[in-house]
């Protein structure tokens, strides 16, 4: 890093097993004591996924308690952290271009602090460095409980680098700062055991370990005393949730009974965790949203080998109809790569056969992108021309859109119960909010106000949106 004393930095690091790779160089940053410390100004700008808004809470949350405060606008901070996605190369380059927007303010009022969190920061350290020596803190998300350590070390001149793994992290003891709405996140599940080949998620996020039931329980039920409405739970694979002697099913009855719940909801699951466990507590649960994403990636049984996704086409198949036979109104979305190593034509062809036949409510669409440290970048050839990959990307997203069309079209005439989120986009004398299954639905306002569930008899509908009036 530029300008900056070279010592203390820690850079230690560590694999998916929780083994050390790397020691640090000086830890002595751990025990640096300075009185400079004093209550910054702290914006934290987030990318990526859930996972990483619930982060950035919990960022906050750990900043708040050590006398920091967090801010709304950006040209209030003294401190900007950026808390990054490493799932997709352009995530990773849009990062970069707003660092380097980022550094102009620096150069002007010298005193800011750029911070880089998050997988990025786990994944591409070296790589960052060089393209920002200007920034000041890279700090992964095994790290946060160092934050306030690391500005006050950055604030007497030390750059700061906190990369190691913790297996036995899980922030069950800090209060997130939450923003007021009538959704809450909460992370039960860290880390990830999968190994998919195009994943970087293990090497960035470390081992799976959950989070005690009852922790969670008792965190619902303060959420819900906030006036949260709808409990969204999170986890790389958050089905696979176990805490030694409760598994996901039992965590959905359990904070479903939680009093004063109205809404619970998940993401993402892995197809090979779908028990029948979880599957009973969404049937039978009022409170569990009728609507799971459910990840595909694939229809080709030999892609899905070659992924490492560890269910066949024709078993993911069957799960689909065995959830749809038990709970007829649930809403289906899914992710789906195209072009991955070595997909051939028929490969695409079963895929998008596939998406046909199941007929998702929705779907995260991508084509493949090879990526630096995951198992597929070392292990297989990225063989699948861009134009190609492109093509069947829009012949897959055509075919979705033309399904989402029909799906939401048959709702017409329907009457649904709809969570009131806020004014719609487009016309502030309309509401926007989300069904039972997920659906955006946009209705007048009425007498209705933001956190309550109204019933909404749809009128008409696009492949995104449900639109309708209130009825009582």
């Amino acid at each position: 890093m530029k300008n900056k004393s070279p010592l203390p930095i820690y850079t230690s690091q560590s694999d998916p097993d929780g083994k050390l790779l790397a020691q640090p160089s000086d830890i002595s940053i751990r025990k640096h004591k300075v009185n400079t410390q004093f209550a910054r100004n702290v914006y934290i700008e987030t990318y990526g996924c859930q996972m990483n808004v619930s982060d950035s809470e919990l960022m906050a949350g750990i900043l708040t308690q050590a006398g920091h405060h967090t801010v709304a606008n950006i040209d209030e901070a003294d401190v900007i952290l950026l808390n990054t996605c490493a799932i997709r190369e352009n995530a990773e380059t849009k990062v970069i271009n707003r660092l380097e927007h980022l550094n102009h303010r620096k150069r002007r009022e010298g005193n800011l602090i750029i911070g880089v969190c998050g997988c990025m920061a786990q994944h591409l350290r070296d790589k960052l460095l060089e393209a920002a020596p200007y920034v000041d803190l890279v700090m992964g998300p095994d790290a946060y409980r160092n934050l306030p350590m690391a500005l006050n070390a950055v604030a007497s001149g030390d750059p700061f680098l906190g990369l190691q793994l913790d297996k036995s992290e899980d922030y069950a003891d800090i209060a997130p700062i939450r923003k007021e709405g009538i959704r809450a996140w909460l992370t039960i599940q860290r880390g990830c055991d999968k190994m998919c080949t195009f994943c970087i998620v293990p090497f960035v996020r470390g081992r799976e370990r959950s989070l005690p039931l009852k922790l969670l329980t008792d965190d619902v039920q303060r959420l819900v005393d906030e006036g949260f409405k709808e409990i969204v739970l999170l986890g790389q694979t958050v089905n696979s949730y176990h805490d030694g002697d409760n598994d996901f099913g039992e965590l959905l009855w359990r904070i479903a009974e939680v009093d004063g719940v109205e809404r619970v909801r998940f993401t993402s699951p892995h197809p090979a965790d779908a028990t029948d466990s979880m599957i009973d507590a969404m049937e039978n649960c009022p409170q569990v949203c009728k609507q799971l994403h459910l990840p595909l990636q694939s229809g080709s049984t030999q892609v899905l080998q070659r992924m490492r996704r560890t269910y066949t086409a024709e078993q993911y198949r069957d799960l689909v109809s065995k959830i749809r036979d038990r709970i007829p109104q649930i809403a289906i979305s899914t992710d789906v790569i195209v072009g991955f190593c070595e997909e051939t034509e028929k490969d695409f062809k079963q895929t998008y056969n596939l998406m046909e036949e199941i007929r998702f409510d929705s779907a995260f669409m991508f084509k493949y992108s090879d990526r630096d440290g995951t198992l597929a970048n070392k292990m297989l050839p990225d063989d699948v021309p861009e134009e190609e990959k492109a093509r069947r990307l829009n012949e897959i997203i055509s075919l979705q859109e033309k399904i989402s069309g029909e799906i939401n079209q048959s709702k017409i005439g329907t009457t649904v119960p709809v969570l009131v989120e806020g004014d719609s986009r487009r016309d502030s004398d309309q509401y926007h909010g989300k069904t039972d299954t997920f659906k955006t639905t946009v209705f007048p306002k009425d007498n209705a106000q933001v956190g309550d569930i109204v019933n909404v008899k749809i009128q008409s509908a696009t492949a995104h949106t449900l639109i309708g009036d209130i009825v009582t």
